[in-house]
């Protein structure tokens, strides 16, 4: 478990050094002997997580999405906090500039930059077919071109925030653009229990931000709790065999 979570440690600081060159240098001129030396790690841990500089791209493309949301009774409400709590990260989290920036970098011609987009228009698209399943959307509305478009409409809107003011009104901005955009797509009675303020995004990470916390103390409590009692011995003298374990469960992590 000790390496498990020191490899993790490991990923994690990696993709922030790389973030940071990306973002300072542009993914073309970066070089790997200028992330390792960021990171502080060697080459060969480097390559056991990514095995190019592409991979690293993608890695940090990754972390647009790298969040679990707590469930909304409506999808559509869902899909109005992905977009806030975008908004919100952007200007406060590093790594998620850097995908962002790495997503819309014209100069990275050797670098795929579609699966930046392809990631979020595929979470948007699922949602919106949840959406569209539970009677939520107008009937009329086609949800991949609804995808694409959101997606599309957000990377402008945030896009003239950082040229205007380094994304400083980036939560009112993305406000605006789904008070324009809902409209056209959801039942009247369902857009009318939407919550779109601009606060919302800040009330939803300081309650993952409680979770977490609160699975760290249950992880924490688990582990430091004394043993049971030793195993009774059968009739003969042997040990009795104790029930065994089910298979372990991998944790999940969850637009430019």
């Amino acid at each position: 478990m000790a390496r498990q979570e020191r490899a993790i440690r490991t990923r994690r600081t990696i993709l922030e050094a790389a973030a940071a060159v990306f973002d300072e240098r542009g993914y073309t001129s970066a070089t790997i002997g200028e992330i390792l030396d960021r990171a502080g790690v060697t080459k060969g841990a480097l390559y056991f997580h990514f095995g190019s500089k592409e991979e690293l791209a993608v890695g940090v493309f990754e972390e647009q999405l790298a969040i679990a949301l707590p469930p909304q009774s409506s999808k559509l409400q869902e899909l109005v906090d992905s977009g806030l709590v975008m908004a919100r990260r952007l200007r406060s989290e590093p790594l998620v500039r850097a995908s962002v920036g790495l997503a819309l970098d014209q100069g990275a011609m050797d670098l795929d930059r579609t699966p930046a987009f392809r990631m979020w228009i595929d979470q948007n698209t699922q949602l919106l077919t949840e959406a569209k399943e539970r009677g939520e959307l107008l009937q009329h509305v086609d949800v991949a071109e609804t995808a694409e478009l959101l997606v599309g409409s957000f990377s402008g809107v945030q896009q003239l925030s950082h040229l205007r003011c380094q994304r400083q009104d980036l939560e009112r901005r993305v406000v605006v653009l789904f008070e324009h955009f809902l409209p056209s797509i959801t039942v009247p009675a369902v857009l009318a229990r939407l919550d779109i303020s601009v606060d919302r995004a800040e009330r939803l990470l300081a309650q993952v931000r409680r979770e977490e916390e609160a699975a760290v103390a249950v992880e924490t409590s688990v582990s430091s709790a004394p043993s049971g009692p030793s195993v009774p011995s059968g009739p003969s003298g042997t040990s009795v065999p104790s029930e065994p374990s089910g298979p372990s469960v991998p944790s999940v992590a969850s637009g430019a």
